[in-house]
């Protein structure tokens, strides 16, 4: 049985294909840091509480006023 001559470099040549369909997957890590600000939300329960407080304090001594 006799080789086409082309067989080796057809065969080189499919693997070529086949390798160059295979899929990647790139990591890359954000070039900034993230940042999450959680001050408003803070800062509105404080404020709750505090009125709370303020509340009370006014209901329990009403004289001051």
């Amino acid at each position: 049985m006799q080789r086409h001559p082309f067989t080796p470099l057809l065969c080189a040549l499919t693997l070529l294909l086949a390798a160059g369909c295979t899929p990647t997957v790139q990591i890359a890590a954000p070039s900034e840091p993230i940042t999450i600000n959680l001050n408003v939300k803070i800062k509105h329960e404080i404020l709750v509480k505090v009125d709370k407080e303020i509340d009370t304090m006014l209901d329990e001594n009403s004289e001051l006023f």
